[in-house]
């Protein structure tokens, strides 16, 4: 028995991974390294990829900040009472409860161009929805518990003690951050950064619905995929998959190497 649940596991791990990622790459070069190119430098194509970077950048420096200030003030915080704890933890994993696809779409509903703030905001000029604010919004949206949730059980484990010590030797808050906290927090924050990067990479939900998937605009790399295999352009769709594939891999190895570092240290 012991066996055959061993090769059941490689083969469902076989049938899940292995066998898409084979087929896709084969799809990529089906018209040769040539086609492979050609695919990923149309202008939509590199339109699409610069724009998912950047959504990548933003979304990532946002989410460490604001994610690291909400693990710090949920584990903390003494002013916050423990209801209101209890319900931050709620909000907090609510992107884990709720499809991409409706955040995008509480989204436009909440800030498109037929709600008030959207109009209010778009009165001044600047655009959120089926613009890159949206985008950003969206994809921060369904990364924000995973910064969260890599710091707070670390914050938890070290205790209070050592930043006490250190504000009762008259130490600042800001100084006790990076002298004591930081330290203790610097690992679990490169997870939540990698795993920022890629569930950023990938998204596509939230994003399809508000950015609306215009070309050349708002479209990135996941919704340029799919726009390619609607139009049965499977072999440029493949190419901008497996590169989307490769940053992932090449995340996944430096989740690795930050494990050993871990070790290490």
């Amino acid at each position: 028995m012991r066996r055959l649940w061993i090769a059941l596991t490689y083969l469902v791990f076989f049938l899940l991974i292995i066998a898409p990622l084979s087929k896709m790459t084969t799809g990529a070069f089906s018209n040769g390294f040539e086609g492979f190119w050609n695919a990923l430098t149309r202008p939509e194509a590199l339109h699409a990829l610069l724009m998912t970077g950047l959504v990548v950048i933003v979304v990532t420096l946002l989410n460490t900040l604001f994610g690291i200030m909400m693990a710090l003030y949920l584990v903390r915080a003494t002013w916050i009472g423990r209801r209101l704890k209890g319900l931050l933890n709620s909000i907090v994993d609510l992107p884990y409860a709720v499809s991409p696809v409706i955040g995008g779409l509480m989204i436009v509903l909440l800030l498109g161009p037929d709600s008030p703030l959207g109009a209010l905001f778009e009165e001044i000029g600047v655009k959120i929805v089926y613009a890159f604010p949206g985008m950003v919004i969206a994809t921060l949206f369904v990364t924000f518990p995973l910064m969260v949730r890599e710091v707070m059980p670390v914050l938890q484990e070290i205790g209070s003690q050592q930043e006490e010590a250190a504000s009762t030797l008259g130490a600042y808050g800001w100084t006790t951050f990076w002298r004591v906290t930081w330290p203790s927090i610097r690992w679990a924050v490169m997870y939540g950064v990698i795993l920022t990067v890629a569930r950023s990479l990938g998204e596509f939900g939230a994003v399809l619905v508000v950015s609306g998937n215009i070309m050349n605009k708002t479209q990135t790399a996941t919704t340029l995929v799919y726009q390619d295999v609607e139009n049965f352009n499977v072999a440029a769709a493949g190419g901008v998959a497996l590169v989307l594939a490769a940053f992932s891999v090449g995340l996944l190895l430096l989740m690795e190497w930050t494990k050993r570092r871990k070790g290490v240290h």
